[in-house]
């Protein structure tokens, strides 16, 4: 299990884009799975919808590329967070995405990611949501890992 501090100190996000709260599987370049609690706090909220907060597939789809971020970096690091400094991983393209089902306040999001490909600096993810075990969102994620 990966918590949010561990989470902060790999990934460069902060509030209000931090999109993942807790890493709970993680096998090195195979798979990860993590969540976000999605509250009626999110600032998204005040403006998609303010009477009827849906949370966006593209904030949806930033939470999967995130914890795919930490699949990347544990995978290429290990425990050796110190040749991470200066590190990013930066979005190369997305695929496939499709949005199922809406996602609301009081939903836990579950994002599990399994690599497809993994050569050199460059990774592709297959990456789904759910909420209650129900798909809601899926993608097809290509990211690299640089400097």
């Amino acid at each position: 299990m990966i918590d949010i501090e561990e989470i902060s100190k790999i990934l460069p996000h902060r509030y209000p884009i931090l999109l993942v709260d807790r890493i709970t599987s993680l096998e090195l370049n195979k798979s990860v799975e993590g969540y976000k609690n999605i509250t009626i706090n999110e600032q998204i909220f005040l403006g998609h919808f303010p009477t009827k907060p849906i949370y966006p597939g593209v904030m949806i789809i930033e939470g999967m590329a995130q914890t795919g971020g930490i699949l990347a970096y544990k995978s290429s690091f290990g425990e050796d967070a110190t040749n991470m400094d200066n590190k990013l991983v930066y979005f190369m393209s997305i695929d496939k995405a499709k949005f199922r089902s809406m996602v609301k306040p009081g939903d836990k999001l579950v994002y599990k990611l399994e690599v497809l490909k993994h050569k050199g600096k460059v990774w592709v993810l297959q990456g789904k949501s759910f909420v209650d075990d129900k798909l809601v969102a899926e993608a097809e994620l290509k990211a690299m890992l640089g400097d």
